[in-house]
């Protein structure tokens, strides 16, 4: 699990009030346990190392640099959480040499398409639920996506 998806899934934690979420995707296993308040400790995220099958090993995961960054970020920008209805590849254009659907800052409309998620071959266009400002993209360009995880802050 790369280090900017454990950012953005702590990030999500702190702002939802959610008070733990566990994610697993193949043999990494991470538990992020929101304690309200920083905790005197500084450990906001835990890491639970998978099961070792065989003699293999599954290396630890780090996560005190990405509880740090949390800590030193301003609060998260509130709004509309617009979400992925389902588990797929998330793409912000239609091809790759059209411009993006929206973009950060831009203005977007109830209906107005925000992105495609293409699962089983099928390109599924997302609509805003909401009109307002893009303030934030949570998902990279080409990045698989699980139902329900958000993919833009809308304001």
């Amino acid at each position: 699990m790369d280090l900017r998806k454990l950012k953005t899934l702590i990030d999500l934690v702190s702002e939802s009030g959610i008070s733990e979420l566990e994610v697993n995707e193949g043999e990494d296993r991470v538990r992020i346990v929101n304690a309200g308040s920083p905790a005197p400790s500084g450990h906001a995220a835990h890491a639970i190392p998978a099961p070792v099958h065989a003699a293999q090993a599954t290396p630890a995961v780090n996560l005190a640099p990405v509880a740090a960054l949390v800590a030193e970020a301003p609060a998260g920008e509130s709004g509309f959480l617009a979400r992925s209805p389902m588990v797929g590849t998330f793409y912000r254009a239609p091809n790759p040499e059209s411009p993006n659907f929206v973009s950060i800052g831009d203005t977007v409309k109830v209906g107005q398409t925000l992105c495609i998620i293409e699962a089983m071959k099928l390109l599924n266009e997302i609509e805003s639920e909401h009109a307002g400002v893009v303030k934030e993209i949570l998902c990279e360009n080409g990045q698989g996506v699980e139902f329900d995880q958000p993919l833009f802050i809308i304001a």
